[in-house]
């Protein structure tokens, strides 16, 4: 019987070829270019989510609570009738306590690598020259482990500090303004007074010229002597197997340690939450072409209602029934849906592999760049479930008025 169904449905379609062709070139062009476009959109997205996962700790623990501590006194009389406003709270040397303990936790977990950092400021005087620096300290044997710099060394390389504790690492930005290169010496002070001789054992480059002018790289030991914190660090770095485990993590982390713990959800939460309304944005724009081309169903099936009235009286008088009426028009959707995929998802590949295949060079940069395509099979699945879905609901309404057509009224009307 269902052949009987897309028999008669293909016929009616092909009565009217010139529409029917135009109602399934504008499915078509709608699936290619939602594909194409939706495509370049999500690569784009995973490309830059890659990159803000890749150079930035996936879990960052700091030196400081999440809320601030209750001073002992409210917490011994919270009802009390006196109170004390403007306690200053004992000075205190900054720090996480105990941070090798947290540091061996952590390492106990699956999927982690961890590794304790003390930053602060410092100040290189260079041929007259002050450039204000943030000093990194780090163990260096762990900066590949919990750090992407060492993919942006331009001269030397990582071993290299580990080999040299009085060594330091400066991006290409700080050594372009100051005119240095690698294996010089220079001085670095900190606000505490202390200064220390560093020979440069490598410089990097990650494009960000606030980053590479700014950062430095030098051996934990080195900055905790320079800050006059000694076994001190004021971070925790924090990388993961999986960085989607990461805002579970550390709110599993944060309840042992209790230093706030910062994943990189929440530390980019404002950048997400643009990237999540480009997207809806963007579906809007590139599903109203479809929403268009359904148009050009609904005017085609509903044309054919019209013209094949008699021939739908004849239908029912031989036994057929509502339903089947109905379901004749909605093959026509599903054809006109399925083949408008048919050659539009084909279509719509060949305009990601063209769009690619673009290089482009961005202002003040030296590499080239290519279009991030994403080509995962939910852009496929998506593009081509929303085309058919828009083809048969462009359907649905003129099968149902077909169904309800009655026969004796057709045919009176004929006959008159």
């Amino acid at each position: 019987m269902m052949s009987v169904f897309l028999n008669i449905a293909l016929h009616h379609l092909l009565a009217r070829k010139r529409q029917t062709l135009v109602s399934l070139l504008g499915i078509a062009l709608g699936t290619a270019f939602f594909l194409g476009i939706s495509a370049m959109m999500q690569g784009s997205e995973t490309d830059f989510i890659h990159r803000l996962i890749d150079n930035s700790p996936h879990i960052t623990i700091q030196d400081q609570y999440r809320n601030s501590q209750i001073q002992p006194i409210a917490r011994l009389y919270p009802d009390a009738v006196v109170q004390m406003h403007r306690v200053k709270p004992e000075t205190e040397t900054r720090g996480i306590r105990n941070y090798k303990q947290d540091i061996d936790y952590l390492l106990g977990l699956p999927g982690v690598q961890a590794s304790p950092m003390l930053q602060g400021q410092g100040l290189l005087s260079f041929a007259g020259k002050d450039e204000a620096l943030t000093l990194n300290g780090m163990i260096p044997k762990d900066i590949d482990q919990v750090s992407t710099i060492g993919q942006y060394m331009i001269d030397g390389s990582i071993k290299d500090l580990t080999e040299n504790p009085d060594g330091i690492i400066i991006g290409s930005e700080l050594a372009r303004v100051l005119s240095l290169e690698r294996g010089e010496t220079i001085t670095v002070s900190a606000a505490t007074g202390q200064s220390h001789a560093f020979k440069i054992v490598g410089i990097f480059h990650t494009g960000r010229a606030s980053f590479d002018e700014a950062q430095v790289f030098l051996s934990l030991k080195r900055v905790q002597a320079l800050l006059d914190r000694p076994n001190r660090a004021n971070t925790i770095v924090v990388k993961l197997d999986d960085p989607y485990r990461a805002q579970a993590l550390a709110a599993q982390i944060e309840a042992h340690v209790a230093y706030k713990a910062v994943s990189w959800q929440e530390a980019s939460e404002d950048i997400l939450s643009t990237l999540a309304l480009r997207n809806i944005i963007m579906y809007s724009v590139v599903s109203a072409v479809l929403v268009v081309a359904a148009f050009g169903i609904y005017n085609v099936i509903s044309t054919v209602v019209m013209e094949k009235q008699r021939d739908i009286a004849i239908l029912k008088s031989m036994g057929f029934h509502a339903r089947d009426i109905q379901q004749i028009f909605l093959f026509q959707g599903i054809l006109l849906g399925a083949c408008g995929c048919a050659v539009g998802l084909p279509l719509g590949t060949a305009i990601m592999y063209a769009l690619g295949r673009l290089t482009f060079k961005f202002p003040g940069s030296t590499q080239l760049n290519q279009m991030p395509i994403d080509w995962g099979w939910k852009q496929f699945a998506v593009a081509g479930g929303f085309a058919f879905v828009a083809a048969v609901g462009a359907a649905v309404l003129p099968a149902r008025k077909a169904a309800q057509l009655k026969p004796v009224d057709i045919l009176r009307g004929a006959g008159a």
